[in-house]
């Protein structure tokens, strides 16, 4: 029996564990997965204690850019990004990767979204990092980022010079202008993009991170404008099934049997929370 786990803070409502579970049940694995509150302060220590039983973890907020510098290895792209949200334990070695761009970039395929001429982010966090990694791989060599802090960019845009993207930064209050933009990120909470929901225009695409409540008041407002509307739950839902597949050694995930599992749990709950 191998465990493994979703470790954040606050980490109460996260839905990891409701897919990595399906994912066993299909895969014929006696494996375990829980959610377990872990803070940047606690993280080395705990990274430090993982013994052999141990098979990886999966990473959210805050720990996604904390876990960097503790891993004995990382990927290409974590290393672009700045952030990784999948540990594969390795004999005594712990590898870095960074899932949720895979995630990204196939929940915008699967709505058709293949290219993307223009962009802009909302938000300036370890997700923006990911949403410039998934725009460059869909061509975007310029991408604008709404900032709520100016001043709270600079790994932002570190990441922005690795992954090769030209970064364009704005402040909160220029938002409107630029959500015309062919597609549109946001990388914020649940509740922080809502002031912009009575402006948004008819012409851009909508990827909004979060995943419950849904639809959000910007992708509703998307909605009922026309647009194409993306939602977390896709995105979730396909860097979990790459994680499985990197932990467990078994391709391809069980994406359906994720999928039913998610949207049965999602039913039931009622919290809000970003895609983890």
């Amino acid at each position: 029996m191998q465990q493994l786990a979703v470790l954040g803070s606050p980490i109460g409502q996260a839905l990891s564990p409701v897919l990595h579970r399906a994912a066993y049940r299909v895969l014929g694995l006696d494996w375990t997965y829980r959610a377990i509150d872990c803070t940047p302060d606690q993280l080395e220590q705990f990274l430090a204690g993982m013994d052999e039983g141990w098979a990886g973890l999966s990473l959210t907020m805050p720990l996604k850019r904390a876990a960097v510098p503790l891993l004995d290895e990382v990927s290409p792209l974590v290393h672009a990004t700045g952030t990784a949200n999948t540990v594969i334990r390795r004999g005594r070695r712990l590898l870095g990767e960074n899932t949720d761009v895979d995630g990204m970039v196939q929940a915008l395929r699967d709505a058709g979204v293949s290219r993307a001429k223009s962009a802009c982010v909302l938000g300036a966090g370890a997700t923006a990092a990911t949403a410039l990694a998934a725009l460059h791989l869909l061509g975007c060599t310029a991408v604008t980022v709404i900032a709520r802090d100016l001043g709270r960019t600079g790994e932002l845009t570190r990441a922005a010079d690795r992954i090769g993207v030209t970064l364009h930064l704005r402040p909160w209050a220029d938002a409107v202008r630029h959500l015309e933009a062919d597609l549109v990120v946001s990388a914020l909470p649940p509740g922080a993009a809502d002031p912009l929901a009575p402006l948004w225009p008819a012409a851009a695409t909508l990827l909004d991170v979060v995943y419950r409540p849904w639809p959000t008041p910007i992708a509703r407002a998307a909605q009922e404008a026309g647009s194409t509307v993306v939602g977390g739950l896709p995105m979730l839902l396909h860097q979990a099934a790459r994680q499985v597949e990197l932990q467990t050694g078994r391709t391809p995930a069980p994406l359906d049997a994720m999928r039913r599992a998610a949207e049965q749990a999602l039913v039931v709950g009622t919290s809000g929370s970003p895609a983890r």
